[in-house]
């Protein structure tokens, strides 16, 4: 009896973790349907990438999609206990630890320019501009891209070639060898957020003052302003905690592993898929200019088809 109930609460773990793979496929679907319809909309017009605003935009779309599919297509491999080649699960780590800093460092970027904007509209022309927003972009992978070098480095120093053909499953912390590379990328981590969540902050505090003492059309366009720089700063707030959901997920670990698997669950939704939901809502549905052009593209079509059925 007590082996029968115990297989019928592995069966029902096992029943739930599967409805909870098959939603994040459904969300990571509708997310990646909707930066795809978005990235379109970008390249269909000239005027957005020639403005930094929108190019900035574009960039986190394509970090977002990145990351979402990497992420997805390990959550797949890692539940199905499928291995892979060590020199693949590299790239996949790589790439996903470069877009993993390149969204909160793009939402930075494009709050300043919101500030510039604003507070200073004599100046935005200038450095605003197709050029700095190319050099903004190389400035933000390169940044984004150093935990990544200091891991890797570390680890192709401490392995021998011959590890790189075998099959492993693919893990984060496959490529930590040292423990003292997890506490440095750790504090890099919170370092470059400490610096993001001051400039959102002083942005935040100087459009503030802005908005008071505009009026009229300017009152409402900074008061616009003011609401983007909030959701960028909610937005840096939920990637900041996932930079603390291993150790919890670790000390959860301890404790019971089905709850650790819910609580990494949890996390994945929250901490992972929910910020770059907020992407699109922030600056493609939001912004009016590239939501007419959004609402052009996707309704003109049906509206032709429409206008040609009517008129045979």
């Amino acid at each position: 009896m007590a082996d029968n109930s115990s297989f019928i609460g592995v069966e029902s773990s096992v029943r739930q973790l599967n409805d909870q793979v098959i939603i994040v496929q459904v969300l990571v679907g509708i997310f990646l349907c909707i930066n795809t319809l978005l990235i379109i909309t970008f390249f269909m017009k000239d005027t957005f990438y020639r403005t930094m605003r929108y190019i900035l935009f574009a960039v986190t779309l394509l970090s977002d999609c990145l990351i979402l599919i990497l992420t997805d297509l390990l959550l797949i491999l890692n539940y199905f206990r499928l291995s892979i080649q060590l020199s693949l699960c590299l790239i996949m780590f790589a790439v996903s630890s470069v877009c993993n800093f390149v969204t909160p460092f793009t939402l930075t970027a494009m709050t300043l320019e919101r500030y510039v904007a604003i507070c200073m509209p004599l100046r935005h022309g200038e450095l605003s501009s197709t050029r700095s927003a190319l050099q903004c972009i190389l400035i933000i992978h390169g940044l984004s891209s150093v935990p990544c070098i200091l891991i890797l480095s570390v680890f192709f120093a401490s392995v021998s070639l011959s590890v790189f053909t075998q099959n492993q499953f693919c893990f984060g912390q496959t490529f930590i060898v040292r423990s003292w590379q997890g506490h440095l990328r750790s504090a890099i981590s919170q370092f470059y957020f400490l610096i993001m969540c001051i400039i959102i902050v002083f942005s935040y505090i100087r459009i503030m003052k802005v908005a008071k003492a505009a009026s009229g059309e300017n009152k409402k366009s900074t008061h616009k302003g003011l609401r983007t720089v909030a959701l960028h700063a909610f937005q840096l707030f939920l990637c900041l905690i996932q930079l603390w959901c291993p150790f919890i997920e670790d000390a959860v670990l301890q404790i019971n592993f089905m709850l650790y698997l819910n609580v990494r669950y949890f996390n994945y939704i929250m901490f992972s898929l929910t910020p770059r939901c907020l992407s699109p809502l922030i600056y493609g549905l939001r912004d009016d200019k590239f939501f007419l052009a959004l609402k052009y593209h996707v309704f003109c079509p049906f509206y032709r088809k429409k206008s040609v059925a009517f008129s045979s």
